[in-house]
């Protein structure tokens, strides 16, 4: 395997010269060079392409939009030769290790420096990528895209070389996450959760590629147009260096304008400036913890801002999880701690925003004032309206209404919307008697309604009878299998809740009729039409994603990396919760039909659960 730089002429003779674009180069890098840690790196033998991405590749320009879904031998070399490496550690310098010249490739690759509650040092100085490397960024369509690989060896910045004080060689068996490796299930784990979320507006990380060695393991390459978490900020600002926390605030600032999601805010005064990304991130931070605590997406959010990226974008799979239902008091065990639960990551997003009015006061005037004196900061409060706002928006979308009719009564009739929302949870809320228990991966205690059946079945039953139902009907539309007889009772309170719901629902629908001039039926079939799809029976939940993988990595000996992008590419469709994008199922091969429908079968089985 020779060197991958080649001359600038011979790099326009290659079938894919875009790859040779991702080199390690990056900007940040030389824009933040204390955010970083640099290795030299080597080829590694032995992989395959387990899985590519084709349409994420034509979106991010790196082979040509009329490319067909498939690998050939020139694709899967310069996937290999781009992707397929193994950083130079400090285990390995110290043991003065010796590598074939010709496998060393010419640039360096970073592993980038954040804050991690993991570490002992709460400041951010050991924490960071522990097996990670950043690969470089492409640009397109005006958009550039960050590439990272995940398996590629362990760094200096993971917990165990810090909590053990000694460096490690990449693949020791005597440790899991600090010997730098990474498997093809977590890849697929990664690719599918992933890509559901994609297809329904989540912003996310996405997977590029997964190369495969040998025993399971595998690079499994990562892609977004920014992946800045809040903990690339969080370490500086901890450690009181202003230097560096002005340049990867500014770094950031320069990307998001770039990639024109943020407007250019280069032209206000460095006083607005700041405080201008800081409400940016109130905005986007209140908008993802509302739509975490909607449709019930575990991100485990806490105060280092590690596990999600700076516009609410998710990032690292291992702990996600999507609930079937509102299972408010899952929290997911770590070993050492556990972690949030949905209700308690509005608070945890709501630090993080306070962290941002912290550091633009800080840069702005050059003194780092305590973090508790911004906790009432106007950037804290319009976290506060933002998240309000956004909760009412969805509840009307979740009721299956069209965006022209959420507007109207969102400007309308807004205290009609808000308490229906505090009905609606009142529901949503009920917990199992049984209490709290354990499971695989953490402690819960079960929710026993169901409030996207209630949502999907009610207008079906309110435009045949044009009437109300019998509270004994309420019940049974959104009962759930955790529900046992004793959660069932209707009491006083709650008969006068279901009373209440129909109430605010009827005068919601009554509202649209005759303010768009419709009968009460249109108005009821048209959300009876939409609500079937946001609220479908076999949505996905985090163990459901667990059992499609794993029955995917029981058949994978026989599927190409083709085959396992038409499967992925069916799922995510299948999930689709967009009515106004309807997805033609495509044309599959008769034995991918039956894993398909065994994927139905498992989402099926498992969409109350967590």
């Amino acid at each position: 395997m020779g060197q991958i730089k080649k001359p600038q002429d011979e790099i326009q003779k290659r079938h894919y010269p875009h790859f040779a674009k991702i080199n390690g180069e990056h900007p940040f890098k030389t824009q933040v060079p204390e955010g970083r840690v640099e290795y030299k790196a080597r080829y590694k033998k032995g992989g395959k392409v387990a899985f590519f991405n084709f349409e994420l590749a034509k979106e991010m320009g790196i082979i040509p939009k009329t490319h067909a879904h498939q690998l050939n031998p020139d694709l899967e070399k310069e996937i290999l030769e781009t992707f397929s490496i193994v950083i130079i550690n400090e285990y390995d310098l110290i043991n003065n290790i010796q590598f074939p010249e010709d496998e060393i490739l010419p640039n360096t690759y970073m592993a980038t420096r954040y804050l991690q509650l993991q570490h002992a040092d709460k400041t951010g100085r050991t924490s960071g990528d522990g097996r990670t490397a950043w690969n470089g960024t492409v640009k397109s369509g005006g958009v550039t895209w960050d590439i990272s690989s995940c398996g590629t060896g362990a760094t200096k910045l993971s917990p165990a070389c810090n909590n053990n004080k000694k460096f490690y060689q990449t693949g020791d068996p005597s440790i899991s996450y600090g010997c730098g490796l990474s498997e093809v299930a977590e890849g697929l784990e990664t690719l599918f959760f992933s890509e559901v979320f994609h297809r329904n507006g989540l912003p996310t990380e996405r997977v590029l590629a997964i190369l495969e060695y040998e025993k399971g393991l595998a690079i499994n390459v990562r892609a977004y147009p920014n992946l800045m978490r809040p903990s690339h900020f969080f370490c500086h600002l901890k450690q009181g260096n202003l230097k560096a926390l002005k340049q990867v605030t500014d770094y950031h600032i320069s990307r998001q304008i770039e990639n024109k999601k943020l407007p250019d805010i280069t032209t206000l005064s460095p006083a607005k400036r700041y405080f201008a990304l800081a409400d940016q991130v109130a905005r986007d931070f209140a908008n993802i913890a509302a739509k975490f605590e909607d449709d019930y997406i575990f991100c485990w959010l806490d105060w280092d801002g590690d596990n999600i990226l700076m516009d609410g974008g998710i990032i690292d799979y291992g702990s996600i999880r999507q609930f079937g239902l509102f299972h408010a008091e899952y929290r997911y065990d770590d070993v050492e701690r556990f972690s949030t639960t949905i209700l308690e990551q509005r608070l945890k997003a709501r630090y993080i925003v306070q962290c941002f009015a912290q550091i633009a006061d800080y840069i702005v005037t050059g003194k780092k004032r305590p973090l508790a004196q911004f906790k009432n900061h106007q950037i804290v409060k319009n976290f506060d309206k933002y998240f309000q706002e956004k909760k009412n928006e969805n509840i009307l979308e979740k009721m299956g209404l069209k965006e022209k009719y959420q507007k109207f009564l969102l400007e309308k009739h807004l205290p009609l919307v808000e308490n229906f929302r505090k009905t609606f949870s009142f529901f949503e809320r009920e917990k199992s008697k049984r209490g709290i228990y354990k499971v695989a991966d953490g402690i819960t205690r079960d929710a026993i309604f169901c409030m996207r059946d209630l949502f999907r079945e009610l207008p079906q039953m309110y435009l045949a009878r044009q009437d109300k139902v019998s509270p004994q009907e309420f019940i049974e539309i959104m009962k759930s299998s955790y529900a046992k007889k004793r959660d069932l009772v209707i009491s006083s309170k709650r008969l006068k809740y279901i009373n209440q719901f129909q109430k605010q629902y009827w005068a919601i629908i009554d509202s649209l009729s005759k303010e768009f001039n419709q009968t009460s039926s249109k108005v009821l079939l048209e959300t009876t039409m939409r609500s079937s799809v946001i609220n479908k029976y076999d949505r996905v939940t985090g163990n459901s994603i667990s059992f499609v993988v794993e029955k995917v990595g029981k058949s994978r000996p026989k599927l190409g990396a083709e085959e396992v992008y038409q499967l992925m590419n069916e799922f995510r469709n299948y999930q689709n919760l967009d009515p106004d994008h309807e997805v033609i199922p495509a044309a599959l091969p008769v034995r991918h039909q039956n894993l398909v429908r065994g994927f139905h079968s498992i989402v099926r089985e498992n969409r109350e659960g967590i």
